[in-house]
């Protein structure tokens, strides 16, 4: 049976690297969805989209601590047991609200592009317009994987709270190493240009997307029924 080598012999290197295969495969996968959608929704400007994109890592990276740190000093039971139907419960309600955010504040830095002779009028963005893609990012780090789990293995078998929140820190600089940070842009850019020339489908776009991230959301609810 193979088993999972002690803490003494794994340096924060192999720990980040791990990071790294998550942020380049799983990651890209589970979490596109969800920021993507956002800056679709809100046609985000390449400023806008990597501060977004920004808090939503910052969610990421510090969640990994706490739960490496959790299983440092509770053991790998209680660690799991967020990863499960808490976490699903935890992702569907930040999904749910960042549709409604979409819906019901007005969109940031957003203004859909327009002849050159023609006065562009810009909105500024609002103050917590970071607080949905944060908690994403803090709530789809509790998705089961096999880098998680190999993680959460290590700091219980590290037996120490501070040890396993370096290593979960580490693992989560990591997994920032992701082309998400080149793809949410891109959907920013993308919502700009279906409303070049087309102001009347701003409504649209956000009440589009803001259903998308809303069924996201009631769907990991779903499995908990």
């Amino acid at each position: 049976m193979n088993e999972i080598a002690p803490p003494e012999s794994v340096t924060l290197a192999t720990v980040w690297l791990l990071g790294v295969s998550m942020g380049l495969t799983a990651c890209t996968v589970t979490c596109l969805p969800f920021l993507g959608t956002w800056a679709l929704g809100r046609a985000s400007h390449p400023g806008e989209a990597l501060r977004h994109t920004a808090a939503f890592l910052v969610g990421r990276v510090l969640t990994y601590a706490l739960l490496a740190a959790l299983a440092g000093a509770a053991g790998l039971g209680l660690a799991r047991a967020l990863g499960g139907n808490v976490g699903n419960a935890a992702i569907g309600l930040a999904s749910i609200l960042a549709g409604a955010w979409l819906v019901l504040r007005p969109q940031g830095r957003h203004a859909a592009p327009a002849p050159a002779v023609a006065v562009v009028k810009v909105h500024r963005e609002k103050p917590r317009d970071h607080m949905p893609p944060l908690l994403l990012g803090a709530t789809l780090s509790l998705t089961p994987c096999t880098p998680l789990a190999s993680l959460l293995a290590l700091s219980a078998s590290a037996g120490s709270a501070p040890q396993g929140a370096l290593m979960g820190l580490t693992f989560g600089l990591g997994a920032a190493v992701t082309p998400i940070l080149v793809l949410v842009p891109l959907a920013g850019r993308l919502g700009r240009e279906l409303l070049s020339g087309r102001a009347w489908l701003s409504r649209w776009l956000v009440w589009a997307s803001a259903a998308v991230l809303i069924i996201l959301g009631l769907r990991r609810w779903w499995v908990l029924l």
